[in-house]
């Protein structure tokens, strides 16, 4: 089965938060089995449900123990909407 994540991360620390979200975005895209496609107002991770899934949610864990405060915003939608084919 696959998913299709849209995420939008927005760090409250008063770190460099560019260099934060840059760095969740590196780290997905490192990760073979994943298709991530980003914009400015959000990245998109495309996959394996169960791959896709494990890796967004234990990267998100990385950013809330690194930055200490993050807010994450996220859309979780079956099946693989990264060709416009999967449009409805």
């Amino acid at each position: 089965m696959q998913i299709s994540i849209e995420i939008s991360l927005y760090p409250l620390a008063e770190t460099e938060f560019k260099a934060e979200i840059w760095s969740f975005i590196r780290t997905l895209r490192d990760v073979e089995g994943l298709k991530v496609v980003t914009n400015g107002m959000s990245t998109q991770v495309f996959g394996e449900y169960d791959l896709t899934v494990a890796t967004v949610m234990k990267e998100i864990k990385q950013v809330h123990q690194s930055v200490n405060s993050a807010v994450f915003v996220c859309k979780f939608i079956s099946g693989d909407r990264s060709t416009p084919e999967a449009e409805i």
